[in-house]
């Protein structure tokens, strides 16, 4: 299953890693840049779990968290530059279950976010994103794939929807499940983006595309990433 994170941040160049960094570790990101987007998207939408800022453009983050406690549990994380022990106590208090303070490790940030999902029941394992295998090394960290030791150029598309595959390497993933994880819910039927993107990616990584060591096809179910 994958988990969607809702990131609320209105500083591009921080979202922005925040955004590239989950989607690597296999979580649906979602971004608002203030309050009001925000509560719109939650109106809308389920998120698993909330990383908030507090300086907002509209207002201030801890009123969505005093807000999200009158009707949910929801894990809420504070993400802000304010490191007064004070204020962290009080936000604390009111229901946000940690508070990280800038600047942080993406490690950090990810450890926060396994603790507060295990405590309302979903445990999460270290993603993978490392993938060896004969002459391919996929870094999904480093967002580089080599094919012996030359880098290969993929589409941020075809990084997507090769990175979801590494997630479960040596698991078949079904056509519906990388439809909606790589394009979204609404283009689960469209299989010929599937194939066209697969066609892309072996014409890149495999000696012989006709022949593929890698990128395996499980007829009429799915697509999976050879792991042996």
């Amino acid at each position: 299953m994958t988990l969607r994170v809702l990131v609320v941040e209105d500083d591009r160049e921080i979202r922005t890693f925040m955004q590239s960094a989950l989607a690597v570790e296999g979580f649906d990101v979602l971004t608002a840049v203030s309050l009001s987007e925000a509560c719109a998207i939650l109106r809308y939408d389920s998120p698993d779990l909330v990383l908030l800022d507090l300086g907002l453009p509209d207002g201030d983050g801890a009123d969505l968290v005093h807000e999200l406690r009158q009707r949910s549990n929801l894990p809420v994380i504070v993400v802000s530059a304010r490191d007064q022990e004070a204020q962290k106590i009080r936000l604390l208090d009111a229901g946000a279950d940690d508070y990280l303070t800038k600047p942080f490790s993406i490690g950090e940030l990810l450890a926060r976010l396994r603790v507060a999902l295990r405590h309302r029941g979903t445990a999460l394992e270290p993603a993978v994103t490392l993938h060896e295998l004969d002459d391919l090394r996929i870094d999904l960290a480093a967002r580089m794939v080599l094919r012996d030791g030359e880098p290969v150029h993929l589409t941020p598309t075809e990084f997507k929807l090769l990175a979801r595959l590494v997630r479960s390497a040596g698991r078949v993933v079904t056509h519906r499940q990388l439809l909606a994880d790589v394009w979204g819910e609404a283009f689960s039927g469209h299989t010929h983006y599937l194939r066209l993107y697969m066609g892309q990616l072996r014409a890149k990584i495999e000696r012989d595309p006709a022949e593929p060591r890698h990128l395996l096809t499980d007829v009429g179910v799915g697509y999976r990433l050879a792991a042996v």
